[in-house]
């Protein structure tokens, strides 16, 4: 085989492969790994959407201690538990994160509450936003905006929602 031959064909598995990693959508800073980060679309004049992501720690303990983004004038992080047929949703201060410990953000559980939007979320658009960990420091995250399923502890038709 021509040399020139094998050139363009390692440059296309470099930039194939380049591109996998790029569309994987994780984040990591120390020993934290942030996987699809993602948020649900709005319709106008929805002021409160929801992003979720997953969160495994491979190191020492940490505490995922705030988050921010332009797209929303606050972040709130909550937990959400089913109590028969009641939702309940209380905001944390804080998301501990045990050393080796692997948290979801999900409908039904931990997730982040983006409240006053500025703009509606659009399926395809994306936003930054930048997560506070207690040790591991500050790293800025691409949340894409696409459909999240719900999951077994979502509410059910007709249930009530209580914070």
């Amino acid at each position: 085989m021509p040399i020139d031959f094998i050139r363009r064909l390692m440059c296309g598995v470099v930039l194939t492969l380049a591109s996998l990693a790029a569309s994987s959508h994780s984040y990591k800073i120390g020993s934290i790994g942030i996987d699809d980060p993602r948020a649900r679309p709005t319709v106008a004049g929805q002021q409160v959407g929801g992003a979720y992501m997953t969160i495994v720690n491979k190191g020492a303990a940490d505490r995922l201690l705030s988050a921010t983004t332009a797209a929303a004038a606050a972040v709130q992080m909550h937990t959400m538990a089913m109590d028969g047929d009641v939702m309940t949703m209380r905001e944390v201060d804080a998301v501990d994160l045990s050393a080796g410990q692997t948290v979801e953000f999900k409908p039904g559980g931990f997730h982040l509450m983006l409240m006053g939007l500025k703009a509606p979320l659009k399926l395809g658009d994306k936003f930054a936003m930048t997560l506070k960990f207690e040790k591991a420091g500050n790293v800025e995250v691409m949340v894409h905006v696409e459909p999240v399923a719900a999951t077994s502890g979502a509410a059910a038709p007709g249930s009530q929602h209580s914070h």
